[in-house]
């Protein structure tokens, strides 16, 4: 427990110097920019029109900047408060280069306001002109702090104030006519991938963690699902309306893309046991969406999982109804996309699908296998199909418990052993390569 004289104080004020005037300055750079726009467009519904302007609600919409120069100094530890100030740069900077990229602007204006509103609807408007709209950095600030506050609160009263109170500051965009509709939905994607470019937890950040692709096959995805990415917002802005929507799936694409070329199988920021960080769930939720279709497409007419051996079975992720009807088996899965249905007695080794991993990434899914089945009881090995990534995991822990001094021999009957029992298993010689090195280093060392 850090005690208040032990946290990072000198280190918040520092980051808070520098975030503020840059805000400001930034943000009304992109304000003096559009307006030197000969013509600077609008995107909005026809609907938008029939939401009521409350002047009231600008209290809520002004807290987010008490919210913003608070946060900072609620920090326990210099990491945490780095992470958390890099999200807020971020937005930022991204926000502001769309604002600088993209101009658009807010197409009605604010009727007349009197009262206790009206002096704060002058300040606004004293450094906020009616631009910077898509992605509105509004709503990337509000989810960048209800994440980091969330974490902060632990009665549960609390955490219903500060979600009603964070709906209330993320409503108010619209009924203080400050923003148009698709503003909020790029505005908390832009937090989401805030948040999941600098997690809070001591794990690697993921600039650091990113590394080019080398593999011809990884390039291969990546280009395929950049072009999926392009063709889905291609889509959206052609046809607008309801389909721009189609933004979100967009956008999902291309951070799997990603991961693909570079950010490997930490891009879906899976845990040890099997469940996502919840920025990573709601960015790649199309992507999930889709690939768990595809698993339910290919394996319908399939068991969900097979018996191999006494206490080890493999196959697909199950749901939570199948996983309590198998009696709660000890689950290990290689899946870095898809969630296993609960973390009890549960361990990942995430590994990009439809890549071979590596010799070293085989050895340690044979050494969590063997961990697990050492406990007692049964084991399900699985991942997305149950088709390569469990299934090369399991022929390489057979393999390495086989009799046969000859690696080749004990990998081929490895997985004629596996085969028996899920004939659809794939295995090509990229694989069996793959496994063949993962033994030998094993062996290796254990001499």
């Amino acid at each position: 427990m850090i005690s208040a004289a032990g946290r990072p104080w000198k280190r918040a004020a520092a980051w808070l110097v520098l975030l503020g005037p840059l805000f400001y300055a930034a943000y009304g750079f992109a304000n003096w920019w559009a307006t030197t726009r000969a013509d600077v467009p609008s995107a909005a519904f026809q609907w938008e029109r029939e939401i009521p302007f409350w002047p009231w609600t600008i209290f809520p919409y002004w807290t987010i900047n008490v919210f913003y120069a608070l946060s900072l100094f609620f920090g326990r530890s210099k990491h945490v408060v780095d992470r958390h100030a890099l999200r807020l740069l971020s937005a930022t900077v991204i926000a502001v280069s769309c604002f600088v990229l993209w101009p658009l602007q807010f197409s009605f204006g604010q009727p007349p306001v009197e009262g206790a509103p009206a002096f704060l609807f002058d300040a606004l408007r004293g450094f906020d002109k009616p631009f910077n709209q898509a992605p509105s950095l509004h709503i990337a600030l509000a989810v960048i702090l209800w994440d980091w506050y969330q974490r902060l609160l632990t009665n549960p009263w609390a955490r219903l104030v500060l979600h009603l109170w964070t709906f209330a500051i993320c409503a108010s965009v619209l009924t203080t006519w400050q923003h148009h509709f698709i503003d909020i939905p790029t505005g908390a994607l832009l937090g989401l991938f805030c948040v999941w470019l600098w997690p809070l937890e001591r794990v690697p950040s993921m600039p650091r963690v990113w590394a080019l692709a080398r593999d011809p096959q990884r390039w291969k995805l990546a280009a395929f699902y950049a072009i999926g990415a392009a063709a889905c917002l291609a889509a959206g802005l052609r046809l607008g309306g309801g389909a721009l929507w189609l933004g979100w799936p967009a956008a999902s694409l291309a951070l799997v893309a990603l991961n693909y070329l570079g950010f490997g199988a930490r891009g879906f920021q899976m845990n040890a046991r099997g469940r996502m960080a919840w920025a990573a769930r709601w960015l790649l939720l199309p992507y999930r969406a889709g690939a768990g279709l595809n698993a339910m497409i290919w394996t319908r007419r399939m068991r969900a999982s097979s018996e191999v051996l006494p206490g080890l079975w493999l196959g697909r992720i199950p749901d939570f109804v199948e996983w309590l009807a198998a009696g709660k088996p000890r689950m290990v899965s290689l899946s870095a996309e898809l969630q296993l249905p609960t973390s009890a007695g549960s361990h990942c080794l995430p590994m990009l699908d439809l890549v071979v991993p590596s010799p070293e990434h085989l050895r340690r899914a044979a050494l969590i296998i063997e961990a697990q089945h050492r406990t007692g009881g049964t084991v399900w090995i699985c991942c997305a199909l149950g088709f390569s990534r469990s299934a090369a995991s399991l022929v390489g822990w057979i393999a390495a418990h086989s009799r046969d001094a000859k690696v080749a021999q004990a990998l081929a009957d490895a997985e004629e052993l596996v085969r028996q029992t899920r004939p659809q298993i794939v295995l090509r010689p990229a694989w069996r390569i793959a496994l063949a090195q993962a033994i030998s280093e094993n062996d290796a060392q254990d001499s």
